[in-house]
């Protein structure tokens, strides 16, 4: 397995007592990655394992410094060191610092002390801030996002308690996405507020309101559409359907019981606020929702829950419906689209590599490749739904977990299986076939990570075709016997249409192409195969039309192409072909 940030240190440097480098021992466990991630972590550095060798002593604390690649930082998300110790609980422990110089490179390393050993893991996580709300009250602007604002009459609870928020992002794009795969939302839904997740103690219920602020910005086409207004006020007095924006608030009603106080430029959409309690999300009834400037919104909680969204709509939707919405959102924000590629070295086609790679970075991945040394042909799936985690298992070696931020490549070493096969292409030709395995399907089986169920996998997501250049072999006299015998009595031998593709020139292989009716994505394709050679473009042309011919006999197949010899302007090559195929029929007949 190599690693895809090819920039990041293959290694990780630790400090710690005398004699430590006698008993510690360290190694790369890149394997169970798809085990070291759970809901919204993305990893970001290779997973070491350190672990003590036999019985020995050993003192703690010890300093471990970890390199990582995190290509997507923000607000939102932070960094931190993932430990799994032997009985597999997980820790996190915050870097002392995620910038330095280590092995004589600067770069981003993240240095922590622990206290135990074990897996070790740099990831991305969504960032939490723990707060405490006083009896005297709390009005709180998030770090994350100073726009989320959480504010705390005073006796909300009955003491001080301790509490955490996290916010997920829920941008236009993945926003987009969720409408585009139902119209249902695609005319209703005008944006989201993040996902905002609440921890409160379950023994200490509400006791006074909690104030809510969250952003949701307005109708991005509301600006557009009012600057129309006044040019379609004419056509709209004329008793044509006014859109759904425009129409009066009193023909709008909500069944959800939510009410909408707000400014005029707003007063044709509605706010809908949705809670979740244990994992189910429903429709919060009876509230007010206020519009702000600057497309904030605020709302009240008078119990608590552990995740909001607020939902600005153009026109109602059913609970059910908007429940779903908050579903897909949740489930969405996780996925991503993923290509899967295979493409063999420039100066070895046997060397192939595979690799799962964001979509929206596809282009930029495949230049690193290139100057890594692929650029043989290029095999790439379209695009395929997976989450941080997930694997793609191949049906004929390895596996690739994809993750989001780091891109894991497997080499592989392809060669042939029945040296004479394929034996009409220039080319051995195989399938790679992907099959997904989700990060929920997988559990520890002692130190790696297996399928719960080992049911058939189902069908694959994507196959890739694989070819490998033929090389001419030096075989004894019995092999050579053998293959003839066979080569010479099936249909039209490749001898045959060997000698046949070098007597035609390219005029002739053109006017054949038009005879023999072949398809133009076939003709493409032999380009694509032959080459620039006259007589391989010819063979495969002639290869190309033979394979699709329904089971006949020789000479009737004989006498087709003869035919469309003769209307492609070369009768003596007809007639010399049939002479040919009538001698390698009498051979064949007499061994």
């Amino acid at each position: 397995m190599e690693d895809g940030q090819s920039h990041v240190p293959d290694a990780c440097f630790i400090r710690a007592p005398v004699g430590a480098a006698e008993v510690l021992s360290c190694e790369i466990a890149d394997a169970l990655s798809c085990l070291m991630v759970t809901g919204a972590e993305e990893l970001v550095s290779r997973v070491i394992r350190v672990k003590v060798q036999g019985r020995a002593n050993f003192h703690f604390p010890v300093t471990l410094v970890v390199p990582f690649c995190a290509r997507y930082r923000g607000n939102y998300r932070d960094v931190a060191v993932k430990i799994m110790d032997e009985e597999r609980r997980a820790s996190y422990v915050t870097p002392a610092t995620t910038e330095g110089t280590y092995g004589g490179q600067r770069g981003s390393f993240a240095e922590v002390r622990v206290y135990a050993l074990g897996l070790f893991a740099v990831v991305s996580c969504l960032k939490r801030e723990n707060y405490t709300v006083p009896r005297r009250g709390l009005s709180l602007k998030l770090s994350m996002d100073p726009r989320v604002c959480l504010s705390y009459l005073p006796g909300a609870f009955a003491a001080p308690v301790m509490a955490q928020t996290t916010i997920q992002p829920v941008d236009t794009v993945l926003l987009a996405a969720v409408k585009s795969r139902s119209d249902v939302y695609y005319y209703s839904v005008a944006s989201t507020s993040p996902l905002l997740y609440l921890a409160h103690p379950s023994s200490q219920p509400l006791r006074r309101p909690l104030t809510v602020t969250l952003p949701c910005p307005p109708n991005p086409e509301r600006k557009r559409d009012v600057r129309g207004r006044g040019k379609q006020t004419q056509r709209h007095h004329s008793g044509s359907v006014a859109p759904a924006w425009d129409q009066p608030a009193s023909n709008r009603v909500s069944a959800l019981g939510a009410s909408l106080k707000s400014p005029k430029e707003t007063s044709n959409e509605l706010l809908v606020v949705l809670v979740s309690r244990d994992k189910q999300w429903s429709v919060l009834e009876r509230v007010t929702v206020r519009n702000l400037q600057n497309g904030l919104a605020s709302f009240e909680l008078t119990e608590n829950f552990d995740r909001l969204l607020l939902v600005r709509l153009l026109s109602p939707l059913q609970p059910p419906h908007l429940t779903s919405l908050a579903e897909r959102l949740e489930e969405s924000v996780g996925c991503h689209a993923v290509t899967v590629v295979l493409q063999c070295r420039r100066d070895d086609p046997h060397a192939a590599l595979v690799a799962a790679l964001p979509s929206r970075d596809l282009s930029w991945e495949l230049n690193k490749l290139g100057a890594q040394g692929y650029g043989g042909p290029l095999e790439a799936s379209s695009d395929i739904s997976m989450c941080e985690g997930d694997q793609l298992l191949l049906r004929f070696s390895g596996n690739i977990t994809f993750h989001t931020q780091r891109t894991n490549h497997l080499l592989v070493r392809l060669t042939e299986v029945d040296p004479f096969g394929n034996y009409s292409s220039p080319h051995y030709k195989g399938t790679a076939m992907f099959y997904k395995v989700t990060r929920g399907q997988l559990e520890w089986r002692g130190d790696g990570a297996a399928r719960m169920d080992m049911k058939p996998l189902g069908d694959p997501v994507c196959a890739l075709s694989l070819t490998l250049p033929k090389k001419v072999r030096s075989v004894n006299r019995l092999v050579t016997a053998r293959v003839k015998l066979c080569e010479e009595t099936d249909s039209l031998s490749d001898s045959l249409l060997l000698w046949l593709a070098g007597e035609l020139s390219e005029e002739e292989v053109a006017e054949l192409v038009l005879s023999l009716r072949l398809r133009r994505s076939a003709a493409q394709l032999v380009r694509l195969r032959a080459g620039d050679s006259l007589t391989s473009q010819a063979f495969q042309v002639l290869a190309t039309w033979r394979r699709g011919l329904p089971a006949a006999p020789h000479q009737l197949k004989a006498s087709q192409l003869a035919r469309c010899l003769a209307k492609s302007g070369r009768p003596d090559l007809a007639r010399e072909l049939l002479l040919r195929q009538a001698a390698a029929t009498r051979q064949g007949s007499l061994t």
